[in-house]
This record gives structure tokens, sequence and C-alpha cells, in this order.
């Protein structure tokens, strides 16, 4: 029987002296490159180099090194193929029974702040991904390892006599979905570079953070994925420090949670339901905000998802301590306060960086057979064109409270009503067919409160009806788009009960 080979080239040198090792044990011959040979022959490990196999020098810095017949031809050479064999023994190639190559490191290249094009273009691996594509085509006669975590494994299969060949399908698989991503995370560095905003083709590309226990209900499997390049301040970035496992809804809800978070500078606190925000409260402190997060709606709260922009002390944690939360989410959480949460062993906490800088990015929307992608909306107040559509115009504390108003119906599903007063949310109307219906849902929400609140909208008002019924619920104040055909009828209700009604050419429907 023909003594193997395996052809050994990697950038991530974890645990690849003890698989080199366990291989010239099984008297396997080593092929290797660059660094790789330099880490084995400094343990001590017999290599051959690759201009050995090729009969030419690694050339232009080691660009140019695996590019060669010698190479591929022993790795796409189907061994059961005569004439294939024939070729081998004519010119000389010998097959190439192993390989274990993983690539440049261009994510961690282009991780780094204010890195260079050049130093970006320069960690684009040609020759490794040609040679994984080469193995893992014939993965019936070739092994192909690309993950530290499969060493242990195919060492196991191997001293035992050869590596399966469902193993190295397998295998063959993990290799492609690899060199995917690493040439989507290439494509999209350079598509952002040229400035292309609508590519005629998109590949995106995550990794797995965890499996599910199910999604959005229990017959429904799922899994938790992160963009390679996930910003700070995204559920995809946070830290767990207690708590049970999140689930498929947990994440979407903390996501949604952390999203109206971002709206705010001064101390506020957001509290979830279902993706729509139940409560939504701004104070001096955070324990301030939180208490008018959880007046906003005490029934609705029970079971919520809290996050916070301010550290968690013991009085707030206290507070918070007194109902039943699924998750809360913070930048950090005083000692005391962890004393407090933590007495609650299914409490999940999460710490997360924020830094108020308004995130770019791209957000994708999965339909089926389809995809949808648009710009994040970053959108805010100081982006609006304001206006001031009626005769009178708002009081100091009106503003602020059409500010939060604005502020928080741009993240409830539209059909979207807030209803804000003294720097709190106190009544939301969700995802109804009419706006009036939402506008009512809020304003039965708020009961008493609704007097003297102002009421922001997310999109403009058809008719004159929504300002009728805020008009008789005490509302003074009203914050929308404006731009309908009848902008006229709900500006002459307005003025005729003296609200004073704002415009901002800025619609955010959120589907």
């Amino acid at each position: 029987m023909a003594k193997k080979r395996a052809l050994i080239s990697v950038s991530d040198k974890t645990g690849i002296v003890e698989l080199v090792q366990e291989l010239v044990k099984l008297d396997v011959e080593i092929v290797s490159t660059g660094g790789t040979k330099r880490t084995l022959e400094e343990n001590g490990i017999d290599v051959m180099g690759i201009s050995e196999v090729t009969g030419f020098p690694e050339i232009m810095d080691g660009r140019v090194k695996t590019l060669h017949p010698n190479v591929h031809g022993g790795l796409l050479a189907l061994r059961a193929n005569e004439d294939h064999q024939k070729q081998l023994a004519e010119h000389g190639i010998t097959p190439i029974d192993i390989v274990v190559v993983n690539l440049y490191p261009f994510q961690q290249t282009i991780e780094k702040e204010n890195v260079a094009l050049e130093d970006a273009i320069e960690n684009i691996d040609i020759g490794g991904p040609t040679m994984l594509r080469s193995a893992a085509k014939n993965y019936q006669s070739v092994t192909v390892l690309v993950d530290p975590t499969d060493y242990a494994g195919v060492v196991e299969e191997l001293q035992s006599g050869a590596v399966s060949f469902e193993t190295n399908q397998r295998l063959a698989a993990k290799v492609f979905r690899h060199t995917a991503s690493y040439d989507a995370l290439i494509a999209e560095y350079l598509t952002d570079i040229v400035g292309e905003e609508a590519p005629e083709k998109v590949t995106v590309t995550f990794e797995k953070v965890q499996g599910l226990r199910y999604g959005e209900n229990p017959h429904q499997k799922a899994s938790f994925y992160k963009k390679p390049l996930a910003k700070k301040g995204s559920i995809a970035t946070a830290k767990q420090l207690h708590g049970k496992e999140l689930s498929y809804n947990n994440i979407n809800d903390a996501n949604a949670a952390l999203q109206i978070l971002k709206e705010f500078n001064d101390a506020a606190v957001v509290a979830v339901k279902h993706m729509n925000p139940c409560g939504v409260g701004v104070g001096n402190t955070i324990e301030d905000a939180y208490q008018k997060a959880y007046e906003a709606d005490p029934t609705s709260i029970f079971g919520g998802i809290i996050a916070a922009n301010k550290p968690i002390d013991r009085a707030t944690a206290e507070k918070m301590h007194e109902i039943f939360l699924e998750i809360i989410i913070a930048p950090a959480f005083d000692e005391d306060a962890l004393e407090v949460l933590t007495s609650k062993k299914n409490l999940r906490l999460l710490t997360i960086e924020l830094d108020g800088e308004k995130v770019q990015e791209q957000q994708l929307t999965s339909i089926q057979g389809g995809l949808l992608r648009q710009d994040l909306d970053t959108h805010g107040f100081d982006d609006a064109t304001i206006t001031v559509a009626t005769k009178r115009e708002p009081t100091e504390q009106e503003w602020a409270d059409l500010k939060l108003a604005w502020k928080v119906v741009k993240h409830v599903k539209s059909n979207a009503i807030v209803l804000a007063k003294d720097n709190m949310t106190v009544g939301v109307g969700a995802g109804q067919m009419n706006r009036v219906g939402s506008a009512n849902i809020a304003i039965n929400q708020a009961g008493e409160k609704a007097q003297g609140s102002a009421l922001g909208s997310d999109a403009f008002f058809p008719m004159g009806d929504t300002v009728e019924a805020a008009a008789k619920a005490g509302v003074t104040a009203i914050i929308q788009p404006g731009g309908s055909i009848r902008d006229e009828e709900s500006i002459e209700k307005a003025d005729e009960y003296g609200i004073a009604m704002v415009f901002t050419g800025m619609r955010h429907f959120k589907h």
C-alpha cells in the first residue's frame, strides 16, 4: 500500500503540531509551506517543502507557491480512474491524501481600526482556498481539514484504518461553507469600498452562536447566528452574566429593546413585550427612569425584557427584583445589584457596550424564497424637518413629550400611536389596520394619564378622526409626518381644540 501524503499549510496553528505528530506516527509523509513548515521543524518534525513537490521555488513573497499541477493533480486525480492514474505516473505526480489548510486572516485584518486597503488585499488568500476546493471536490479520496476541532476525530479514524466516506463528505461540506464565508467577507468589504449600494448579487455570511431549544413556537427548530464583524451595541455581541439560555423570542425582544434604547442619551429604561415597547421612561437617574417605565404599564411589563443605558445600581435592582422579568440588559451591573438580581436563577442578565454611535448597516429581512435589504432606520428627531402646522406652538414640556413620543413610535409596529407625558410613555397602540384604532388602544391604556399628554404617530393622518379622538381624551400636542392630501382637515381639527401639532416630514413605518 502506497504511503499517504499530507499537505499542511495553516495560518491558525492551533493544535497543528499535535496533529502532525500523530500523522507521522501513522507513517504519513508531511509536505508543508512557509511559516507552517518552520513551526513543524522547530518541533522536531521532518517536513518536505512545497518546492520539493513543485520543483519551483515559492515566489512573490509567497503569493505563488502551491498553484501547480504537481499539487492540484495530486489532489484532483480520481483514484479509480485508470487514465488519471496513468497521467500521475507519466508526470511524476504523487497523490495527496490529506489536506490541512486554513486561510490568511482576512477578517482579523479588516477588524483593525483604520486598516489600509493594501493590508486587506494582501490578506486575501488565493492558494489556500484553491487547495481546499480541489481537495473537497475529490472528497471520495481526500480528507480535508479546515477546523482544528475536527483534528482529533480524523486521527482516531486513521488509527482504526481509514477515514470514512461519511466523514470525508461532512468535512468537504464544511470546507465549501468555509470558503464561501471567506469570499463573502471579501466581497462585502470591496463592495463597501467602491460604494456599490445595490449590487446585482448579495452573499452574506454568519457564524453560529448557539443552537436554540426551539424557535418562535415549540414545533419550530431554530439557531442563533451573528455577523463575523458584528458591531458592539448589538444583542449578537452582548455578554450574558447570569440566567437561562436565551430563547428565539428572547433574542428578538432584546434586539427590539436595544434599538429603542439607542434613541436616548439621558438615563433611559425601555420595557418590551413581543417586540413592542410597553413602557419607556427617561429620568435623572436610572432608578427614576425604571420607575417611569414600570408605571407606564405595570401589567404588560410583567414577564418583559428591560434595557437600560446606564449601569444598574442596587436601588434599581431591588425594584426590578419585585416583579418577574425575563431579561435585564445594561452596560454594567454594580456588584450589590448583581447580588440582588442573581438570587433569581433564571433571570437573564446581559451587558452590552453602548457608545451612542449610529451604526450604518443594512437590514436584512427574509421572505419565503427571497430577501429584502434596506438601510437601517437610524433617522431621528434631529434629522427631521420640523414645522409647527397649527396656530399654537408646543410648550417646553410638550416639546419634551413630543420628542419622546416620536423616538418611541418609530419602533412600534405600524400603524403606531404613542402617548407620552412627563418623560414617560403612557399609552402605546401597535399594529392596527387603521390609525384611529391604534390611537384608541393607546388612549384607553393611558386612561386619565392621557390628559395633557403628547401623541406621536409613525405616519400621517389620512383624515381628522385621530385628532378628534386625541382631543376628546385630553391630548394637547401631536407630532406626525404630515403629507396627507387631507392635512388641512387635521390641522383645522387641532386648531379647533387648541392642540399644538408638529409635522416632521419623515415617516417611520415598522412592519
